[in-house]
């Protein structure tokens, strides 16, 4: 029982992690082949796997956890970081984590695992208790990103509500990283409507203007009540707090 002692230390396991352990790819095979059929542990995916608690007879690792083991290089972000630091307004039974890898979306224990394409230049998180996560002023900026893809403008509201407070310095950082023009409007926009609730300075959106597209655009795709904000350059609510404040329903999730 000391190979499944090792095991439950790394609760989440590679294929790699069990040949490193049993020395050869032989033993490996053997010993994952044994441990599944006594329920010790359960297959993920392909080459991943979980173990399970003699005690509850549930997996040792969750779902974070899990999605973290994916590739070398996963990170939970988006929505699923938000739920992680606590701030989310609901919960998802999706995982969404970025990855460099080409990866396809998976289901394990009822959870579904989606991957997100992540660019090279996106540092990747040192992992903490088995968990690597989007840092949080990276979450808002990628949240704001794929809004038309994951949770939607009003789910993410209601989660930048929930924060105390951002670091003006990495938001900085992370929107030169992206490099994208018209992000700054986004950012600058939506920021500007929580700029005491998050601490944000005025120079926080001065840089925002000046590093903005001179080009109009709109906040998102989908179509609603939009008014052109000179400031911005951008086509988009009125008033986002009392879009949220008015009760609307919320938007479909992947």
């Amino acid at each position: 029982m000391d190979l499944y002692k090792e095991l439950t230390r790394l609760q989440c396991f590679s294929y790699a992690d069990m040949v490193q352990l049993c020395k050869s790819e032989k033993a490996a095979d053997w010993q994952i082949k044994t441990y599944l059929k006594k329920g010790y542990i359960e297959r993920v995916r392909r080459n991943l796997y979980v173990v399970i608690s003699m005690e509850t007879e549930q997996p040792i690792a969750n779902r974070f956890q899990i999605a973290s083991q994916v590739t070398q290089d996963a990170c939970i972000s988006h929505h699923s970081a938000f739920e992680y630091y606590g701030y989310a307004n609901q919960v998802f039974y999706e995982v969404y984590f970025s990855t460099c890898k080409n990866v396809r979306p998976f289901t394990y224990d009822g959870i579904e695992y989606i991957p997100l394409p992540k660019t090279s230049a996106i540092e990747i998180p040192d992992m903490n208790n088995g968990v690597r996560v989007t840092s949080l002023e990276r979450t808002v900026i990628d949240s704001i990103i794929d809004m038309d893809k994951i949770a939607g403008l009003e789910e993410f509201l209601r989660c930048l509500e929930l924060i105390p407070s951002l670091n003006e310095e990495k938001l900085l950082d992370v929107l030169e990283g992206y490099s994208k023009k018209q992000l700054y409007q986004k950012v600058g926009y939506i920021l500007e409507f929580y700029k005491k609730d998050l601490s944000l300075s005025k120079d926080f959106f001065l840089k925002c203007i000046s590093c903005s597209s001179s080009s109009k655009t709109y906040l998102t795709q989908e179509i609603r009540d939009n008014i052109f904000h000179p400031k911005w350059l951008l086509y988009a609510p009125k008033d986002l707090k009392q879009l949220i404040n008015k009760g609307v329903e919320y938007d479909d999730v992947i």
